[in-house]
């Protein structure tokens, strides 16, 4: 492991413990080992640690490395360092999914499954419409295809949102969309841990072709790759992983975009090192997030606000470090 995955490694570590002692409740770090290894501790204050702070703990590392690798798997296979995980639609479909459930008045279970089979259905239709133009180079074709359905799905959104209850639902819808942790409990962790093993597995398997995937279609054809199917394996394995993502959380932005540029300046631009780097920096920083999030005021601030606060000022840095060649 190179020096620049043991730093993010080391963020990832240090997220944790941050995490579990940090809060309303502080919990102590002769109580966090009390609680790990099974010492006396006081029943709250293991529920504290179990109960409420490891199961968040859990969907924030999940969610922050899937939207890392992600975003870092669609830069490469996009070949633009703009793009995120949700320039495919994912989030807006996912977000549609989550207000159409919210408005019909479906419990929680049922508003994630919503918002899980809107960002695979937003996809679904732009690589669809995709492959219907076959003219032209197709990264370009399904990246126009995206930012179409994703205006589409916008405006599916605003409507939602126009004809919802102003009282009730509307309030839910707003602080669904500006993402948030604090629902996350143990029995709702599967729907999120499964997709995301599975989406992430994938694209770690396919590291060492997206090497070959970020380079124009011609060369990577003349090297051997199955340019289509792979294509459309990366798609898959990101859009679930998104989906997954934002039916737990809600719209988190600017991981999935900054957090892949901080993996190339630890590990350099080699997807073989830099999507592991990604996961492990990208959970870690979520980590710090949310903490924060649930611990600097007196009530909890949205992760899509604090995100923004901290990724947009972050990422002009970044752009102003950025040297010619960067991908």
């Amino acid at each position: 492991m190179r020096s620049g995955a043991w730093w993010a490694l080391l963020v990832l570590l240090a997220g944790v413990l941050v995490a579990f002692t940090v809060g309303r409740t502080p919990v102590s770090l002769p109580q966090l080992w009390a609680a790990l290894s099974g010492g006396e501790l006081s029943e709250s204050l293991r529920t504290v640690v179990w109960q409420i702070r490891a199961p968040r703990i859990v969907a924030a590392v999940a969610v922050g490395a899937a939207l890392s690798v992600a975003g870092a798997a669609f830069q490469g296979l996009f070949r633009n360092p703009l793009v995120s995980p949700d320039i495919l639609g994912a989030s807006a479909g996912a977000a549609l999914g989550a207000l159409l459930g919210i408005f019909f008045s479906l419990g929680l279970a049922g508003i994630q499954f919503a918002a899980f089979a809107g960002g695979l259905v937003a996809v679904a239709l732009v690589y669809a419409t995709g492959s219907a133009v076959r003219q032209g180079d197709p990264i370009l074709v399904l990246l126009l295809a995206g930012i179409v359905i994703g205006s589409l799905l916008g405006a599916g959104i605003g409507l939602v949102k126009t004809l919802a209850d102003p009282y009730n639902q509307l309030p839910a819808m707003t602080f669904w969309l500006l993402g948030s942790l604090a629902g996350a409990h143990a029995d709702d962790l599967p729907a999120l841990l499964v997709p995301v093993a599975l989406g992430l597995g994938v694209l770690l398997l396919l590291r060492w072709r997206l090497d070959v995937m970020s380079l124009p279609e011609e060369e990577a054809r003349a090297l051997g790759a199955r340019t289509t199917l792979l294509r459309v394996g990366i798609v898959a394995a990101a859009t679930l992983v998104t989906a997954a993502s934002v039916a737990a959380a809600g719209i988190v932005g600017w991981v999935g975009l900054v957090v892949p540029h901080l993996a190339r300046f630890l590990v350099g631009p080699s997807f073989v090192r830099l999507l592991p780097t990604a996961a492990l920096l990208g959970g870690g920083l979520l980590l710090f997030i949310d903490t924060l999030a649930r611990s600097v005021a007196a009530v909890e601030i949205p992760l899509g606000i604090l995100t923004a606060l901290i990724g947009s000022p972050f990422f002009i840095a970044l752009l102003g470090r950025a040297q010619k060649g960067w991908q």
